[in-house]
């Protein structure tokens, strides 16, 4: 008989001691997040998708030859030469600089290589990048574009802004 009640005051003791972590947690606030329409923001060391500012980019080719799996391109501007207008002469700035996302493993080497403050080159706190065709991998930055670049559209014969991109904060943070 005293087994019996040993039984039954185990059991009400587990089922209070659920109850009470039940009511501990109905009490504290909600922690979900309406995703379409709230977004998380990550860490500050969350690798995003990259972004380029060809503003600051001193086209020193540091970025390019840090990359293990060779997505990075880009090629100097140049200007013709005063005494022969014949020869172009290379400058301190990019022409055009061009990543490809389906090669990108995100080690971040491009970004710590960048010699620029703030870094011409940095990963991006984005973590729905979209890309709904091969050439949307591919994105190129010019004088002037947006920091999450052009793609090439094949058909139209054109560089076109990715749409469906959406930021999670306007002004990206660089490190």
């Amino acid at each position: 008989m005293i087994e019996y009640f040993s039984k039954v005051f185990r059991g009400a003791w587990a089922t209070v001691a659920g109850m009470m972590v039940t009511l501990k947690y109905m009490v504290k606030p909600s922690v979900t997040v309406h995703y379409p329409t709230e977004k998380l923001v990550p860490f500050e060391r969350f690798r995003g998708a990259l972004l380029f500012d060809p503003g600051t980019c001193i086209s020193c080719n540091l970025c390019v030859k840090a990359c293990p799996s060779t997505c990075i391109t880009l090629e100097n501007a140049t200007i013709p030469d005063p005494k022969n207008p014949a020869i172009k002469k290379k400058v301190a700035k990019v022409d055009w600089y061009t990543i490809d996302f389906g090669k990108c493993n995100f080690c971040r080497l491009c970004e710590e290589s960048c010699p620029t403050k703030p870094k011409s080159v940095w990963h991006s706190l984005d973590y729905e990048v979209v890309f709904f065709s091969r050439d949307e991998m591919v994105r190129c930055w010019k004088a002037g574009t947006k920091f999450v670049g052009q793609y090439w559209d094949r058909k139209e014969k054109a560089f076109k802004d990715p749409e469906g991109q959406i930021q999670i904060q306007d002004v990206q943070a660089r490190r």
